[in-house]
C-alpha cells in the first residue's frame, strides 16, 4: 500500500526530538545524557510522542523511546534494508529473543556483533541505555556513530554515565523452557510486521475470527523491527490458544547485494542452510520446541528461468537442514511463482519439499484447494493437511476497537500427523 507507507514517511520526519536543525553535515541529537550527530537524511522519531510509529528497518532512521502498538506498520520483506538506531532506557527494555544482546560498559569500546537478521544490541551499562542497531551489509557505519556519541556533560566519547540496575534486562533469553505452539487447526490466521501488544492479542483472541497468527522472527529482509518478541511473548500467546506460525525472511529472488538470493543453486543452497540454522537458532531463544514448524517467507517473481533453479535449491536445502536440527519446514510463496517450481520439482526428491505449502494467491477464497492454491489438479502434493492459502493482503481489520494491519490466511495444518523429520538431500547439493 504506497499511500499508507508515504503517510508513514511523513508522520515519521514531522515527529522529530527536540534537537539541533538538520544541515548538510547531519543533526545533533541529546537522549538520556548521550549526545551524537546523524546523517542529514536520516529521520528521527521520537516513540513517546508517536507511540503507533513502526519500527522501519528500511529507512535510515534514529528511534527515541521505548516502542510503542506500532500500529503504523505494514509490508512484510524489504528489498533494501538501512541504517537504523534504536535508543531507549536500559529499564524496561525487553528481553529481545530474536537477535543478540551485548553487555558494554564505555561508548567507546562498542565490540564487533552481527546477526542473522542484521540487528544486535547494545546494552550501555553506564549510560543505562539500551541501543539497537540494524544494518544493510555491514554494521560499521551504524556502530561507529554510536562509538562516537559522547555524554552532555563531559564531552567525551564513552564517559560513564549513571549505573544500570544489575536486574535490568541486559541479555538476550537463555534456554526458556520448550513451548508446543502449534496444535492441529483448521480456520482463519493472520500475520502482521510486528508480534502485537499482548492487549491486542488477548483482544482478538476474543473477538476475531483468528485462531491463528504468523510472526516474523528474524531475516535479513525483514521489514519491521521485533521489539515485543521474546520468550514470554510466545508463552503467552501458546497458552492462550494461539497456532503460531513462525515465518522467517531470508534472502529474496531479486537483485540486491544485502537481501537478495544468489542466482547460482549451489550458493542458493549454501545460503538455505544457513537460513535453517539462523532461524532454529532464533527458535530455540523464543522458546519454539522442535517439532515447529517454520515457514520461509520467499516473495514472488515474474522471471521463472532465472529464478526456479535457485528457489528450488534453497527451499530444499531449507527443508534438509531443519530435519537435521529436528524441526520441521514450511515454505510460503506465491502461488504464480515458487508454488509452481517447488509442484514441477515435487516428485524429484519429495523428501526434501517443505513439510507446509503455504500459498500467497489473493484471490478473496478462504480455500486450500489445489484450485485456490495453484497446485495441479486432483494432486497428491501437499495433500492431508499440510496447506495454507494468504487469501488477501496488506488490509487494516478491526476488532474490539485494535486495529491492525494485516495478510488474511485459510490455514488446514496438523503439524503432528506430519511426518517425523526426514533425512534427504536437496535438489541441488
Amino acid at each position: 500500500m504506497p499511500s499508507k507507507m508515504m503517510l508513514s514517511c511523513l508522520l515519521g520526519a514531522a515527529l522529530l526530538s527536540p534537537a539541533s536543525p538538520a544541515d548538510a553535515d547531519g543533526r545533533t541529537v541529546d537522549y538520556h545524557g548521550l549526545r551524537l550527530t546523524v546523517p542529514g537524511d536520516w529521520r528521527v522519531v521520537d516513540l513517546d510522542r508517536n507511540p503507533g510509529a513502526c519500527l522501519r528497518l528500511d529507512l535510515p532512521t534514529l528511534y527515541l523511546g521505548h516502542a510503542g502498538t506500532q500500529g503504523e506498520c505494514a509490508g512484510r520483506a524489504v528489498r533494501q534494508r538501512a541504517d537504523t538506531l534504536h535508543l531507549e532506557p536500559l529499564d524496561g527494555a525487553p528481553q529481545r529473543a530474536d537477535i543478540p544482546t551485548v553487555g558494554v560498559d564505555g561508548l567507546g569500546g562498542i565490540p564487533e556483533a552481527e546477526g542473522d537478521s542484521r540487528e544486535v544490541r547494545y546494552a550501555l551499562r553506564r549510560s543505562g541505555v539500551m541501543a539497537t542497531l540494524s544494518y544493510g551489509t555491514t554494521p560499521d557505519a551504524v556502530r561507529g556513530l554510536l562509538a562516537s556519541a559522547r555524554t552532555r556533560e563531559s564531552g567525551a566519547p564513552g564517559a560513564p554515565g549513571a549505573p544500570a540496575d544489575p536486574a535490568d534486562p541486559v541479555s538476550a533469553v537463555t534456554g526458556p523452557k520448550p513451548v508446543r505452539a502449534q496444535e492441529p487447526f483448521t480456520g482463519a490466521g493472520f500475520d502482521a510486521c510486528t508480534a502485537p501488544t499482548q492487549s491486542a492479542m488477548d483482544s482478538w483472541r476474543a473477538a476475531s475470527p483468528f485462531g491463528a497468527v504468523g510472526i516474523y522472527i528474524g531475516g535479513r529482509a525483514r521489514a519491521c523491527a521485533q521489539p515485543r518478541l521474546t520468550a514470554g511473548w510466545v508463552r503467552r500467546q501458546a497458552e492462550a490458544g494461539w497456532h503460531l506460525m513462525p515465518l522467517w525472511v531470508g534472502p529474496q529472488p531479486w537483485n540486491d547485494p544485502a537481501t537478495g538470493l544468489s542466482t547460482d543453486p549451489s550458493q542458493a543452497n549454501q545460503e538455505g542452510m544457513e537460513a535453517a540454522e539462523g532461524a532454529v537458532t532464533v527458535a530455540r531463544s523464543l522458546g519454539l520446541a522442535e517439532g515447529t514448524v517454520l515457514y520461509n517467507d520467499l516473495e514472488n517473481y515474474t522471471d521463472r528461468t532465472t529464478w526456479d533453479p535457485p528457489v528450488v535449491a534453497y527451499l530444499t536445502a531449507w527443508t534438509v537442514r531443519l530435519h537435521e536440527l529436528g524441526y520441521r519446514a514450511g515454505a510460503y510463496v506465491a502461488a504464480s511463482s515458487g508454488a509452481k517450481a517447488l509442484s514441477d520439482h515435487h516428485d524429484q526428491a519429495p523428501e526434501a519439499m517443505p513439510d507446509v505449502l503455504w500459498v500467497a494467491v489473493w484471490n478473496g477464497r478462504a480455500s486450500v484447494s489445489d484450485a485456490d492454491t495453484g497446485l495441479p489438479a486432483r494432486t497428491h502434493q501437499w495433500a492431508g493437511r499440510r496447506r495454507a492459502h494468504q487469501y488477501r493482503g496488506d488490509h487494516d481489520d478491526t476488532y474490539a476497537g485494535v486495529t491492525i494491519n494485516i495478510d488474511r490466511s485459510w490455514i488446514d495444518i496438523d503439524p503432528v500427523a506430519l511426518s517425523g523429520p526426514a533425512r534427504g538431500r536437496s535438489l541441488f547439493s
